[in-house]
């Protein structure tokens, strides 16, 4: 016999001389669940997204007055913005992921509703406290002004008015009607 066949032969019976019927029954057992349960696992589905970012779905307000994809840099919202989006953080174009907080100090921008044509004054806050999101950045620079008029740009990091001034991601927030002069 070559030293394979002994190996194996020597394996299996100190396998049958150790293992009962019932422990390897048990074992086979959580075996076919723990393969019927991997498709439960939250695993990003790149597949079920049309377009935008991988492994984020599409996704609508509900609100016909407020129109697009707010995990999209398209979002109508977006006009000014220039950060990880957080709608693809586990919040929303107006609230912060669970565990950050919101920044009160903000840059503006004036941003068109494709619904109703008006233009709207938007708040852009930054969340801060946990780590990047890294999911969905976006850097449109519709309106952004120079660093000597820091309300109006994008490039600081507005943490700074928080507890932790970690960057997580960035917020949209409506505040109202822009008056046309």
């Amino acid at each position: 016999m070559s030293a394979f066949d002994k190996f194996v032969e020597r394996s299996s019976r100190k396998l049958a001389h150790t293992t009962s019927r019932r422990s390897l029954l048990t074992k086979l057992g959580t075996l076919v669940a723990g393969v019927a349960a991997v498709p439960l696992l939250p695993v990003a589905r790149a597949a079920a997204k049309e377009g935008g970012y991988p492994g984020v779905g599409a996704q609508t307000t509900g609100n016909p007055q407020d129109p697009g994809d707010p995990t999209s840099c398209d979002y109508w919202r977006y006009c000014a913005i220039d950060g990880f989006l957080c709608s693809c953080c586990g919040g929303s174009p107006n609230t912060c992921p669970a565990g950050t907080e919101m920044s009160p100090i903000t840059w503006i921008g004036t941003c068109q509703n494709p619904a109703d044509g008006r233009a709207y004054i938007i708040s852009y806050n930054d969340c801060c406290g946990a780590p990047e999101c890294s999911r969905c950045m976006c850097n449109r620079n519709e309106g952004d002004r120079p660093m000597n008029r820091p309300q109006a740009s994008n490039d600081i990091n507005w943490c700074l008015g928080t507890t932790n001034i970690s960057y997580t991601c960035s917020t949209a927030v409506i505040l109202g009607v822009a008056i046309d002069d």
